[in-house]
């Protein structure tokens, strides 16, 4: 366990976001690499696995509600000293992401087909991308074992652990990618179904090594079998805190499927161009991602020991760099896109999509850097409420809009990128405003703080209001 109530908070966040950026950078590989793969079975291959991926955002709202939950409750009680705790919602959230993982694999059986023919342009790139869906989905049902055990490290302030284990899950992944797909070294292709086989095996793999390392070297938090009864007072805690945050994620799925669909007017070229823009930019966004994920623990834990003024140093000190690091990516974006879309597509139509979506949206990266350091603020503070007000105030002013507009007879995709900028803007705005205010109700003031701190570093009675 490491106590990120005290030390340099620029220190803590610079040391746990590299682990966390290159463990996300693995997880986006995954999907590149089976892009990359699958680009050599056509147009349909690749609109079907990029919308198919898509349907991977609807899981990963399912995801961050254990995860999100599992890091606040548990960074809170850390902060309190409070090791009991700890483990009690590390060991709930376990048994529901047993629960979660079986839900996947059930709705996935069952709506794969009805959600592709919802968004997909054509016949072949409905069935390409339920292929690809129904042998994906053991992958996604497995990760949520993953971020449960990963959120319960960062929520104690250790990362690497994770990361080790992603990484290889990766490089397991690329090994058997070409080899599935293509056939290379059997003779024996698979196609979409061979690159979700893949993504399967590399994450039960990679939950194997993460529970070993739990069962031989983790001490602070550790598997409690007499604690796996389920206890609705504890899953009342974990989901008060990680259902607006998975609500959030549910936002983007909407967003995301909203995009495929005003899109595919255009046909597949245009709807696979996407998808390719759609995680490049994802990628280049996960150093800041990474920033605003270290600094939610930080604030997690100086919340729950009562520090509201590091509570408030870690939003700035994060911004900071988090903005700092977008104005590097966007400007790679701007100048450069055909270097970052270099190799994923021969076909020119689709890249040229992929190119102008990169070009344009990448403006918007400023202003989600203040977006994802603002969420996982709110992570830290346990309230994820405002989350999901302003990613419901986007989905509102993008999704309508774009709908509207693809009725136009003039309508061209960039009028839908143009206000994906607008409404970002207005997302972050938004996102700032509800934090400060939330700071204001929540943390004592500065003054307070040094009548309520006694010469005992560690405060008896915190500063503010206990978490829930």
């Amino acid at each position: 366990m490491k106590d990120l109530t005290r030390g340099s908070i620029v220190s803590h966040i610079l040391s746990m976001a590299p682990p966390i950026v290159v463990g996300m950078i693995t997880i986006m590989i995954c999907q590149l690499v089976d892009l990359y793969f699958v680009s050599g079975l056509g147009e349909a291959a690749i609109a079907g696995v990029a919308a198919a991926g898509n349907a991977g955002f609807l899981v990963n709202a399912l995801m961050q509600v254990l995860g999100v939950g599992t890091v606040a409750l548990m960074a809170h009680a850390v902060g309190r000293k409070d090791r009991d705790d700890a483990n009690l919602v590390f060991n709930q959230s376990v048994v529901l992401s047993v629960l979660f993982g079986i839900l996947t694999l059930v709705a996935g059986l069952a709506l794969s087909r009805p959600y592709m023919r919802a968004v997909a342009a054509d016949e072949a790139t409905v069935e390409a991308g339920t292929v690809y869906l129904l042998w994906f989905m053991p992958a996604l049902a497995l990760q949520f074992a993953t971020q449960v055990m990963a959120s319960a490290l960062r929520a104690t302030g250790i990362v690497r652990p994770s990361m080790l284990v992603q990484a290889l899950a990766v490089v397991i992944n690329i090994a058997l990618a070409p080899v599935l797909i293509t056939g290379w070294g059997t003779g024996h292709a698979l196609g979409v179904a061979g690159a979700g086989l893949a993504s399967s095996i590399a994450v039960f793999v990679g939950v194997l090594m993460l529970f070993g390392y739990f069962l031989k070297l983790e001490r602070y938090v550790a598997f409690h079998p007499e604690q796996w009864r389920p206890q609705l007072r504890q899953w009342k805690r974990i989901l008060n805190v990680g259902l607006p945050a998975g609500g959030e994620f549910a936002m983007i799925f909407i967003i995301m499927a909203v995009g495929y669909y005003v899109l595919s007017i255009f046909g597949p070229a245009a709807q696979a161009g996407f998808g390719i823009g759609t995680r490049l930019l994802g990628l280049i966004q996960m150093p800041a991602l990474a920033i605003a994920l270290a600094a939610g623990p930080i604030a997690g834990q100086n919340f729950g020991a009562g520090n509201g003024a590091r509570v408030r140093e870690t939003f700035v000190k994060a911004s900071l760099i988090a903005t700092a690091v977008m104005i590097v990516f966007m400007i790679l974006a701007q100048f450069a896109p055909g270097l970052l879309l270099a190799g994923f597509s021969r076909d020119q139509e689709t890249m040229a999509v992929a190119s102008l979506f990169l070009r344009l949206v990448s403006l918007n990266m400023v202003a989600q850097g203040l977006i994802f350091t603002c969420s996982s603020m709110f992570q830290g503070l346990g309230n994820t409420k405002p989350v999901l007000w302003t990613s419901a105030t986007r989905v509102l002013t993008y999704s309508l809009p774009s709908i509207w507009l693809s009725t136009w007879p003039g309508f061209r995709m960039e009028h839908v990128w143009y206000l994906s900028i607008a409404t970002t803007t207005l997302q972050a705005a938004l996102s700032v405003w509800l934090l400060l205010r939330e700071f204001r109700k929540r943390l004592a003031l500065p003054a307070q703080e040094k009548v309520a701190k006694p010469a005992n570093p560690e405060p008896v009675v915190p500063p503010m209001r206990e978490p829930a």
